[in-house]
């Protein structure tokens, strides 16, 4: 699965998973300029929205004479298939999933041991 590169493809990448649908260039450029220290060329945004569409983690939809963009996937799936590619990498999943559940705050790991209880009885995703 491709990733994220830079802090642009990240920008975007979180503006559009905050955005209540798809946005033209235009549209993302201006909301990304509103929080940046230096304005972004538009060719700048185009180019990376482009490059990220390429990758698969945007679709781009016709508007006219320009393009939409919305993410291909939702941002937790996202984060999970990034954890789920670092634990296949690894050849001892256990000591890496024992490492996260130690390293994560204590709420998350509530949340974490729910799922796996949802799951091991039956009600969670590959069950």
């Amino acid at each position: 699965m491709a990733g994220l590169g830079g802090s642009l493809e990240r920008s975007i990448m979180e503006a559009l998973w905050a955005a209540p649908g798809p946005l033209r260039v235009r549209e993302l450029l201006d909301g990304l300029n509103e929080k940046a220290a230096k304005p972004l060329a538009y060719n700048t945004v185009q180019t990376v929205t482009e490059r990220l569409a390429q990758k698969g983690m945007l679709r781009r939809t016709p508007d006219g004479q320009a393009f939409r963009y919305s993410p291909t996937q939702a941002r937790e799936e996202y984060a999970a298939r990034l954890m789920l590619d670092a634990l296949t990498d690894a050849p001892d999943h256990g000591a890496i999933l024992a490492r996260f559940a130690e390293s994560v705050p204590a709420e998350d790991a509530r949340h974490l041991l729910d799922a796996l209880r949802r799951r091991a009885a039956g009600g969670g995703p590959g069950a």
